[in-house]
C-alpha cells in the first residue's frame, strides 16, 4: 500500500442545501485552514450557518465516533437541516455568550495562569517549618525530598502545588474555598416584631415545621401573648440563642386526644442551621436563603486560602497578596522573582515563569491586564470571557479543527482587535480552520475569506449575496459590506452640535471620590445630546456610568441618599434614569416579541370583542396562549415540545398540534380583519401592519417597532432568542414618541453585534430620542458610534491602574487631536479611511439599497456561483 499524498487532503468544506431557521436552501464552500469571515445584518443567517450547520455538524460527527457510554454524559448539537456537509472537522465554539461560571472559577483557574503560580510557590518558595521558621528555597523540594528545619532540627513534607490550590488541599476550612460564608441574618429571625409568639413571630418555626416551639419557648419562661418587641433582652436571648433543653408539652393529635411529650428546643437561629443542612434542591435552599446573608468569609478574609496555604512566600508575597495584583503586574513582577533565584533553581525557574508569561503576554494583548488573578469569573463580562477562551484554544495547540467565534471582538477596544486577530493566524498556524461571525470591519478586512449572508434579516435574508477575498467583496455591487470595507461609506450620518451650541439644552455635573481603579472625577455632560464614554477595557467606562452617574441622578431624582463614593451631584433638567443593556429578554419561550411590547394584549382584547367570541362567552383572557382555555393543550402554549430519546440529547421540536402556533385548533373560529389571532402572530412585524389598521394602539406600537428596524421579526418570535442589538431596540419599543426632556438614558455597548447598517439604524433611534429632548449616554467601542456622537468623553489612558482618569472630553473631532487618547488616534484613522476626497472612495454602483427592502440578489450573466473560485 502506498503512502498517502498530503497534499490530496481536502482544502474546502463544502455545505449543500442548508436550511437551518431562515437559510435558502443554500449551498457554499468555505476554504479549510483559513480565516473565515461570516457577514450580513442582524438576523440574515450569519449564525445558522456558523453554529446552526457548521459547528452543528463537526461536533456531533466527532461525538458520534465516541461510545454510547460517553456520549451520555456530553452536551450533543442537534442534527442540522441540511442535505450535506463535506470535509467538515471536529469542531469548537466560543460562544458569545460563555457559560456563567461556578463559584470556585477566578480569572486565575480559568486561564490557568493560577496553576503555574502555585507551582512557584511550591517549588521557590519559601516554607514555614511546623515551628514557624522560614526555610529558604532548595531544589530538595522538586525532588520530593523532606526538608530539615536547620534552626530547631524538625523534619517536615514541604507543601505541594495542590496545597496552594483552593479548590483542593489549601482550602480554607471554614469556606471551603469560596471566599464568602453564609451566615444566619438575625434580622430575618423575626420579620415583624409586631407580632406575638404565637401569632407567628419567628418565622423559621412556623416555615420549618417547628409549630411546637412556641409551647417550649413558653415553658422556658418566654411570654408568647404579647408583641416579640415588648419581650425583655433575656426573653430575645432565649427565643434566637436558647439552649437546646428538653421540657414537656402538652400537644394534641388530630383527634384531638391530648399527649404530653417531651421536646428539644431549637431556636430561631438553630432552626434556621439544620434547615441549610437538610436542604437537598434548589427549592429548600430557596426557602432558607431568606434568612441568610452571604459575608467575606472571617477566617481567610476572601482569598479562600487556609493559613499555611498563606504562610509560604516568594519575594516576600504570600500566594493571596501574590494572586491580588493585576496581570500587569504580575507580569512584570515575576521576571524580577526568577532572576534571584539560586543557580541550581534558575533553569526551573525560566522554564515555569516563561510558561506563565506566554499566557499573560496573550492576555495583556487582548486587553486584559487590568484584572487580578483572584477575580471571580462571575464578575467577568461575556467578553472578558470570550477572550480567555479563545486564549486557552491557543494554548491548547490543536491541530486540524475547527474553531467557530461568534463575534469574537464584542467588548474590545480598537486597540485590542490586532491581538484578537494575531491570536487567530496562531490557530492558523499550527493547521486550523477558523471561521468567525463579526460586524468589526477590521476584523473582516483581515479575513482571508469572507461569505456574505443576506441581503435582508429573516424572511429577506438566508441566502449567499457573495464570497470571496477583500478585493472581491468590496468591488461586488451587491455587496451590503463592501463599501464600509473599502471606506466609500460615510461615516458620519447625523448633524452633530457644534461646540458652541454643546451646553444650550444644559448641563449635568458630578463630582466622584475615588472607587475601584478610577481616580476623583469631575464631570461636566451636555443635556439633550449624544455623549459616548469610551476607552480600553478596564479604564473605567462602566464604573463612571453605571456605578457613579446613574446611581447619583437616581438618588436625586428619588430623594435618596446619594452613594458614599459620590461628591456632588448637579443633575440639571434630568428628573429620571433609564439603563438599557442588551441583556436577553425572557427567561423562557412564553415571552414573545407581541407579549412584551404589549401588543397581545391589545389584540386579545380585539378578538374577544368578535361576535363569535362574544357568542361563546369569550374574554380576553381566553386568548392567551400562557394560560387561556385556547392555548395548545399539547406543549401549553410554548410552542415545542421536547422529546426523550434516552443515551441522545433531547429533542425540541415545534408541537406538532398546533405547529409552533401556540394554540389548539378551536382558535381558528375566531378571526378579526380576515385573520385568526394564530396567524397574526406569525407574521412579521412589517406584514402585521396591513392587517391592524383599525386596531389604533396595535399599529402604533406595531409601526415603532417597524421604525426600530424590526420589521423583520415575527410577533410570536420568542424574545431569549433575540440578538443583543435586537433586544435593546425592542426594550425601547415604549420610550419613542414621548416627551423625554427630563430623562437621560444610558446604553451600555448598544452596538453589540450590530452590522454598520444597523448601527445606522440605532444612530435612528438614538436621534429620535435626542429629537424628544431626551439625554443619551452610550458606552461604547465602534468608531461609527463615536464618530457620530455630539460629545465624547474618553477614559484612560489604559485600564486598571493604568486608568480610571479623564482623557479627553469634547467633540469627536477634539479627541483625534489629542495624543494621549488611543481612542482619539483609532477615531482619526478610521475617518480618514472614509474620506470621500480620497480617489479610492469613487462609488462603484449608482443606485444605494438598504438591507431591509432588498428581497432579491441581481445576478450578472458572467457572474460565477458564489464559491467557485478559492484561495
Amino acid at each position: 500500500m502506498g503512502l498517502i499524498d498530503p497534499n490530496s487532503s481536502p482544502e474546502t468544506i463544502k455545505v449543500h442545501g442548508a436550511r437551518v431557521h431562515n437559510l435558502r436552501d443554500i449551498d457554499v464552500t468555505i476554504p479549510l485552514r483559513r480565516l473565515v469571515a461570516i457577514a450580513g445584518v442582524s438576523g440574515s443567517g450569519k449564525s445558522s450557518l456558523a453554529l446552526g450547520v457548521l459547528y452543528a455538524e463537526g461536533s456531533r460527527r466527532y461525538l458520534k465516533a465516541l461510545s454510547t457510554y460517553t456520549r451520555r454524559r456530553l452536551a450533543q448539537a442537534p442534527r442540522a437541516d441540511v442535505d450535506s456537509v463535506e470535509h467538515v472537522p471536529a469542531a469548537l465554539v466560543l460562544r458569545q455568550r460563555p457559560g456563567t461560571p461556578t463559584v470556585r472559577s477566578t480569572f486565575g483557574t480559568s486561564t490557568e495562569l493560577l496553576n503555574y503560580l502555585r507551582l512557584m510557590f511550591s517549588r521557590l518558595g519559601a516554607h514555614l517549618c511546623p515551628n514557624g521558621h522560614r526555610q529558604q528555597p532548595t531544589i530538595d523540594v522538586a525532588q520530593g525530598l523532606n526538608l530539615t528545619c536547620p534552626i530547631c532540627g524538625a523534619v517536615f513534607t514541604p507543601p505541594g502545588a495542590e496545597s496552594f490550590a483552593f479548590n483542593s488541599d489549601g482550602a480554607c476550612p471554614r469556606c471551603e474555598g469560596t471566599g464568602t460564608v453564609r451566615e444566619v441574618d438575625e434580622n430575618t429571625l423575626v420579620p415583624d416584631p409586631a407580632k406575638t409568639i404565637d401569632q407567628g413571630a419567628v418565622a423559621p418555626w412556623s416555615m420549618f415545621g417547628l409549630t411546637v416551639m412556641p409551647q417550649v419557648a413558653a415553658e422556658l419562661g418566654v411570654r408568647t401573648d404579647v408583641p416579640y418587641a415588648d419581650l425583655s433582652p433575656a426573653e430575645h436571648e432565649t427565643v434566637l440563642h436558647g439552649p437546646p433543653i428538653k421540657r414537656e408539652i402538652r400537644v394534641s393529635s388530630k383527634s384531638g386526644k391530648l399527649f404530653d411529650l417531651n421536646f428539644t428546643y431549637r431556636n430561631a437561629r438553630q432552626a434556621v442551621e439544620e434547615a441549610v443542612r437538610n436542604a437537598t434542591n434548589e427549592k429548600g435552599l430557596t426557602r432558607v436563603n431568606r434568612f441568610l446573608s452571604v459575608q467575606t468569609c472571617p477566617d481567610c478574609h476572601g482569598t479562600r486560602l487556609s493559613e499555611q496555604a498563606r504562610s509560604t512566600t516568594l519575594d516576600g508575597l504570600n500566594l493571596a497578596e501574590a494572586t491580588a495584583k493585576t496581570l500587569s503586574d504580575l507580569h512584570t513582577w515575576i521576571p524580577n522573582v526568577l532572576q534571584t533565584q539560586p543557580p541550581d533553581l534558575a533553569r526551573m525557574a525560566r522554564d515555569i515563569g516563561e510558561r506563565f508569561q506566554d499566557i499573560a503576554h496573550r492576555l495583556l494583548g487582548l486587553g486584559l491586564s487590568y484584572l487580578s488573578l483572584d477575580r471571580a469569573s462571575s464578575t467577568l463580562s461575556t467578553g472578558e470571557r470570550q477572550r480567555v477562551q479563545l486564549t486557552r484554544a491557543v494554548r491548547n495547540q490543536t491541530t486540524g479543527v475547527l474553531y467557530v467565534l461568534d463575534e469574537p471582538s464584542i467588548g474590545l477596544h480598537p486597540s485590542n482587535v490586532d491581538a484578537l486577530i494575531d491570536i487567530t493566524r496562531d490557530l492558523l498556524t499550527d493547521g486550523n480552520s477558523v471561521i468567525l461571525v463579526d460586524h468589526d470591519t477590521q476584523i473582516l478586512r483581515a479575513a482571508d475569506w469572507l461569505v456574505e449572508i443576506g441581503p435582508g434579516s429573516g424572511p429577506h435574508g438566508g441566502r449567499i449575496i457573495t464570497t470571496g477575498d477583500t478585493t472581491t467583496i468590496t468591488t461586488d455591487p451587491d455587496s451590503l459590506i463592501g463599501p464600509f470595507l473599502s471606506g466609500r461609506e460615510p461615516v458620519v450620518v447625523r448633524t452633530p452640535a457644534t461646540e458652541n451650541e454643546m451646553f444650550d439644552l444644559g448641563r449635568i455635573q458630578l463630582t466622584t471620590r475615588p472607587l475601584h481603579t478610577v481616580h476623583a472625577l469631575d464631570l461636566s455632560l451636555p443635556a439633550g445630546r449624544l455623549t459616548a464614554v469610551t476607552g480600553v477595557s478596564g479604564s473605567g467606562k462602566t464604573t463612571l456610568v453605571l456605578e457613579c452617574l446613574i446611581p447619583a441622578l437616581h438618588a436625586h431624582a428619588t430623594g435618596t441618599p446619594t452613594p458614599p463614593h459620590v461628591a456632588t451631584v448637579d443633575a440639571g433638567p434630568i428628573t429620571r434614569v433609564a439603563t438599557v443593556d442588551s441583556t436577553p429578554i425572557g427567561a423562557n419561550v412564553r415571552s414573545t416579541v407581541a407579549t412584551y411590547s404589549g401588543i397581545l394584549d391589545e389584540l386579545r382584547r380585539a378578538y374577544a370583542a368578535t361576535p363569535e367570541a362574544k357568542a361563546d362567552g369569550l374574554t380576553a383572557a381566553d386568548f392567551s396562549y400562557n394560560t387561556g382555555s385556547l392555548r395548545c393543550p399539547r406543549c401549553q402554549g410554548t410552542a415545542e415540545i421536547s422529546l426523550d430519546v434516552q443515551f441522545l440529547p433531547d429533542i425540541d421540536i415545534v408541537c406538532p398540534e398546533c405547529t409552533g402556533s401556540r394554540y389548539a385548533p378551536s382558535a381558528d373560529r375566531y378571526q378579526h380583519a380576515g385573520l385568526t389571532l394564530p396567524a397574526l402572530l406569525k407574521l412579521t412585524v412589517e406584514q402585521a401592519l396591513d392587517h391592524t389598521g383599525d386596531l389604533r394602539t396595535t399599529r402604533t406600537r406595531i409601526q415603532t417597532l417597524q421604525d426600530l428596524g424590526l420589521g423583520y421579526l415575527t410577533l410570536g418570535e420568542a424574545t431569549p432568542t433575540l440578538s443583543g442589538g435586537e433586544a435593546q431596540r425592542l426594550k425601547l419599543a415604549a420610550e419613542l414618541g414621548r416627551d423625554q426632556h427630563e430623562t437621560l438614558f444610558a446604553f451600555d455597548e448598544p452596538s453589540v453585534g450590530l452590522h454598520p447598517l444597523d448601527v445606522r439604524t440605532m444612530l435612528g433611534v438614538l436621534q429620535r430620542l435626542t429629537a424628544n429632548g431626551a439625554t443619551v449616554l452610550v458606552i461604547e467601542h465602534d468608531l461609527d458610534m463615536i464618530a457620530n456622537a455630539d460629545y465624547v468623553i474618553d477614559m484612560g489612558p489604559g485600564g486598571g491602574i493604568d486608568g480610571g482618569t479623564l482623557v479627553a472630553a469634547g467633540t469627536p473631532d477634539h479627541l483625534t487631536h489629542q495624543p494621549d487618547s488611543l481612542t482619539g488616534h483609532y477615531l482619526a484613522r478610521h475617518l480618514a479611511r472614509h474620506d470621500p476626497t480620497s480617489p479610492a472612495h469613487q462609488p462603484v454602483r449608482t443606485t444605494v439599497r438598504t438591507h431591509r427592502t432588498a428581497a432579491k440578489i441581481r445576478t450578472r450573466p458572467d457572474a460565477q456561483p458564489p464559491g467557485d473560485s478559492l484561495p
